[in-house]
C-alpha cells in the first residue's frame, strides 16, 4: 500500500474538520492524554499523561460525547457520480426485486470519498489548568522531551467509510436494496454493498467506535526566545568573515553569510541545543516552552519519508 496516496485525504481532513487529524497508521487508537512523536512518517505513541501519572487522577477532567456537526465530517475530493438510480433485478427464489445503485468515479490518484455517521468528541476539559505543569514534567522533572505532542480530543463515530483511488481510472459501484433512498447518496450506509471496485487503493468501513481521529497540542519554543536566538545568531554570523580571515592561514574567498530566520521546527530545536548547561531547568522551563495546536506542517511530517 502506497503512503502518498493518503496525503490528499489527510490534508483535506484537517481543513474540513477544523483541525482534526487521522491517526497514522489509520487504525491506531488515539486517546485524550496520549503523548507521541512523529518518526519516519508514523505516529509513535509513547505514553498517556494520565496513565503514566504525569497528571494526577483527581486533576483529570474529561468531557464525553460532545456531538459534532455531521456535515463537516462528510466530504470528498475529485469524485463524481455518473450514475445514480433505481434498478430491478431477479432472484430465482425471491423473484424480482428493486435496488438503488450508484457509480462513483475518481479523477486522480489520491482522490477520495469519506462518510461519517454521528461523530462525537471526547476531550480534555481543563487543558488550561494542566498545560504549565505538563511543560515542566514532560521537559524536566519526569521526561526530557524537546519535541512531543499531546492528544487533547478524540473523535469516534457510529460508523465511517473511506475510499481512496489508486489511479485516475478508479471506479466504485455500490448498491442497496433499502427502499427509502431514491436517488440520495448511499456511500457509507450500512445497508450498501460493493458490487465492483476498480483501481481502488483503500476501501474500509469501520462500524466500531474507535478513536482514530484527534486534535493535539505540540511543544514549541517561546517566540521571544526564538527571536532573541535568531538576532544573536545573525550578529555572530556577520562577524564570522573577519574571524575566518584572522584564524585560518588560507585565503578563503568569503562573502557575508546570511542566516535565515525561518521559525521552523529545526530553528526551534537549535535554540534548545545552544543553551548552556543548567540554563534550562524546572524553574526556567516555562520561559522557554509553550503549547501550540498541531497544524498542516505536522500533517506534512506524516508523509516526509514517502515523497514521490
Amino acid at each position: 500500500m502506497s503512503n502518498t496516496v493518503f496525503k490528499k485525504f489527510y490534508r483535506s481532513f484537517y481543513n474540513r474538520t477544523g483541525g482534526f487529524m487521522p491517526s497514522k497508521p489509520l487504525h491506531q487508537n488515539m486517546y485524550p492524554g496520549d503523548f507521541f512523536q512523529i518518526r519516519n512518517g508514523e505516529i509513535i505513541i509513547l505514553g498517556n499523561i494520565f496513565r503514566n501519572g504525569v497528571i494526577a487522577k483527581e486533576e483529570c477532567k474529561i468531557q464525553n460525547g460532545i456531538a459534532l456537526h455531521e456535515a463537516q465530517w462528510n466530504f470528498s475530493e475529485g469524485v463524481t457520480k455518473p450514475y445514480s438510480g433505481r434498478d430491478q433485478g431477479n432472484n430465482p427464489i425471491a423473484g424480482d426485486f428493486k435496488y438503488t445503485k450508484q457509480i462513483l468515479t475518481f479523477d486522480a490518484r489520491g482522490s477520495f470519498m469519506f462518510h461519517t455517521k454521528t461523530p462525537e468528541t471526547v476531550k480534555i476539559a481543563n487543558w488550561n489548568e494542566i498545560e504549565q505543569q505538563l511543560i515542566i514534567k514532560l521537559t524536566q522533572t519526569m521526561y526530557s522531551f524537546r519535541e512531543v505532542y499531546v492528544v487533547t480530543e478524540s473523535v469516534v463515530a457510529s460508523n465511517w467509510t473511506l475510499a481512496i483511488a489508486g489511479t485516475d481510472k478508479a471506479e466504485l459501484e455500490i448498491a442497496t436494496e433499502a427502499e427509502n433512498f431514491g436517488l440520495v447518496d448511499i456511500f457509507g450506509d450500512t445497508s450498501s454493498k460493493t458490487i465492483q471496485a476498480k483501481d481502488i487503493e483503500y476501501h474500509h468501513r469501520e462500524s466500531k467506535k474507535k478513536p482514530v481521529f484527534f486534535k493535539a497540542k505540540k511543544l514549541a519554543v517561546q517566540q521571544e526566545k526564538l527571536e532573541h536566538f535568531i538576532s544573536e545568531f545573525s550578529v555572530q554570523n556577520s562577524q564570522k568573515t573577519n574571524w575566518v580571515k584572522s584564524f585560518y592561514a588560507y585565503d578563503f574567498e568569503t562573502d557575508l553569510e546570511q542566516f535565515s530566520g525561518a521559525t521552523s521546527m529545526n530553528a526551534q530545536m537549535c535554540v534548545l541545543d545552544m543553551l548552556q548547561a543548567n540554563q534550562l531547568n524546572p524553574n526556567t522551563a516555562l520561559s522557554y516552552f509553550r503549547w501550540e495546536n498541531a497544524n498542516l506542517d505536522d500533517v506534512e511530517k506524516l508523509f516526509m519519508m514517502y515523497e514521490d
